[in-house]
């Protein structure tokens, strides 16, 4: 598939995946939410986790909320995403909800960037998509912050998925960057 066949085909699916999650209830959302939540916190590489980075949930992704507060209970250091223009992306520390401010496309983020722009090491990546595989392709939003800056910064990455957006095979690009596993409200799908 050609480039630009690729990224009508990703763009199709985005559109099918959004008209789909615009058909769930509220409380479905919060239900399903609620289980990924669940299992997320009880997989190995969360509790072994010292330091997390993670998305703060939209209203239409699995809601992060619950794990962010959970973290900062057990002490975990706690990074969220905060983007820069059109391509980059960096990793701040947050402390509290109080450290957020809507930011790029109304996404919270932290209100300043690092000082230095310094990124410690980070045990795990818990990233958004729009639609992902069983084995750890994720479709995202289309912008690429995501696979860039995880080729610029490895660590192990699960994302959050709703099951009835899992999908047996999703196009890829070599720029779209692997997930370790992929976590439902129907259980974890290692690759």
């Amino acid at each position: 598939m050609g480039n630009d066949a690729l990224s009508l085909e990703k763009k199709r699916l985005r559109r099918e995946a959004a008209e789909m999650i615009r058909g769930f209830s509220p409380d479905v959302l919060k239900e399903a939410s609620e289980k990924i939540t669940a299992q997320l916190l009880s997989s190995p590489l969360y509790r072994q986790a010292a330091s997390l980075f993670v998305y703060v949930s939209t209203e239409r992704e699995p809601d992060t909320r619950a794990l962010i507060e959970n973290a900062w209970k057990a002490g975990k250091a706690v990074y969220v995403p905060k983007c820069h223009g059109q391509s980059r992306m960096n990793a701040v520390r947050v402390f509290g909800w109080d450290d957020l401010t809507p930011g790029a496309y109304g996404i919270p983020e932290p209100v300043s960037p690092p000082a230095d722009g310094s990124l410690p090491a980070i045990d795990l990546a818990v990233v958004p998509c729009v639609s992902a595989t069983a084995d750890g392709k994720r479709l995202g939003h289309g912008a690429g912050y995501y696979d860039r800056f995880l080729r610029a910064h490895p660590m192990p990455c699960l994302c959050l998925c709703f099951h009835a957006l899992l999908r047996g095979d999703l196009p890829t690009e070599p720029s779209d960057y692997p997930m370790d596993a992929v976590i439902t409200e129907e259980g974890t799908f290692s690759s």
